[in-house]
């Protein structure tokens, strides 16, 4: 067994290239191989946001505090809150982040594929956040 003391990895910023606004990670857990599932703690201040992104596994988040905004592509913007738990399946182009007023933060869990947990694409334009 062994144990991980919180607050052991350092926290650092979500990079300008995949996220927009100010978003701060704080890996939570990556176990080594043949072990393929991570967590982290994402804080998103208001107004910030991922860019579209897929998982080939899919993408388990739970809303630990704050209001935010989550979409699927194709379909309605929709509200998260804490205690909300969603599952973004496999391949499914997404974003998610904070609303524009309030600060949201969740654990974000993956699985790699041949060490691979994310496919980034485009950022989300304003008006996309917007609408």
């Amino acid at each position: 067994m062994e144990l991980k003391r919180s607050g052991s990895i350092p926290s650092r910023k979500g990079p300008a290239e995949y996220f927009t606004g100010a978003v701060r990670i704080d890996p939570l857990f990556e176990p080594p191989a043949p072990a393929r599932s991570t967590g982290a703690l994402v804080t998103f201040e208001p107004g910030a946001r991922s860019a579209w992104h897929t998982h080939p596994l899919g993408q388990t988040l739970i809303v630990t505090a704050g209001c935010g905004w989550t979409q699927c592509w194709g379909e309605p913007k929709q509200e998260i809150r804490p205690g909300d738990v969603v599952w973004c399946p496999p391949g499914k182009k997404h974003w998610h982040g904070a609303t524009a007023t309030t600060a949201m933060s969740h654990i974000a869990i993956v699985e790699k594929l041949d060490g691979k947990g994310i496919e980034w694409m485009e950022k989300v334009t304003d008006e996309q956040y917007l609408s």
